[in-house]
């Protein structure tokens, strides 16, 4: 059998090979990076959203002459694009003021559309879209950093003993690289671990904006060096853990 209705096998293999490599593309970008979907869950939905569009125009050819029925190869995919945005919802998380994984729900929802494109044969458009992603995730992504650096803020967690002045110290350290405060958050330790003199525990939540990621790393130096530090988490350096627990004195 033959006409628009109808595809061979051999052109359906191809349109989802060609979905698997663009959805491949743009998931190993996510990959790299260790984002939370990544590689695999890119070609998935590429290769689904093209299945799904073959099936919509192709899979129901028997009923073509039939009278009384009307095709519509846009009724599956009209769903598809509804659909995907429950996968990509699960990508974003939020973390305190932080909200991450809105580029990589993003990039699901697109690679969904490639794969609608590829699926209905719309070359040009799949493989334009899936070049000004990957433009987009790697090049703009850069000048981005560039761009917005004077205007980010970023969140580190310090654990420390909650002496007199410990606050105060470590906010002399950042005053000394430039790095302005926007927000501390003071919570204390439910079972905190006691010092040497019998000192509580204190999480300080800090909100930071910075220009320059050297000046970053040579605050958390010298706040680590203060003597009142337990730990540093960070999601711009690797976590740290400062020895400065012992016992209790009697």
């Amino acid at each position: 059998m033959s006409g628009v209705w109808y595809i061979s096998d051999w052109h359906l293999t191809i349109r989802l090979l060609l979905a698997a490599l663009c959805g491949g593309l743009i998931g190993l970008e996510r990959e790299w990076n260790h984002h939370a979907a990544g590689f695999r869950t890119h070609i998935l939905v590429c290769i689904g959203s093209a299945a799904i569009m073959l099936l919509s125009i192709y899979g129901f050819s028997q009923f073509v002459t039939e009278e009384n029925v009307r095709m519509d190869p846009a009724r599956l995919a009209a769903q598809v694009i509804s659909g995907i945005g429950f996968l990509g919802a699960g990508a974003i998380m939020r973390t305190g003021a932080t909200v991450s994984g809105l580029t990589t729900a993003a990039s699901i929802w697109v690679v969904a559309a490639i794969g609608l494109c590829v699926g209905a044969g719309f070359y040009y458009c799949a493989g334009l879209a899936t070049l000004l992603v990957l433009v987009s995730l790697f090049l703009l992504n850069k000048w981005e950093k560039v761009l917005m650096r004077d205007r980010r803020h970023q969140e580190v967690t310090i654990k420390i003993f909650d002496r007199p002045g410990s606050l105060g110290r470590i906010a002399t350290e950042f005053g000394l690289q430039g790095i302005q405060i926007a927000n501390v958050n003071m919570t204390p330790e439910e079972k905190p671990v006691l010092g040497e003199k019998g000192e509580p525990v204190m999480e300080l939540r800090f909100r930071l904006k910075f220009a320059s990621g050297d000046r970053m790393v040579k605050a958390l130096e010298g706040i680590s060096k203060t003597g009142d530090v337990l730990s540093i988490e960070s999601k711009w350096s690797s976590s740290q853990t400062v020895s400065r627990m012992s016992s209790p004195s009697a």
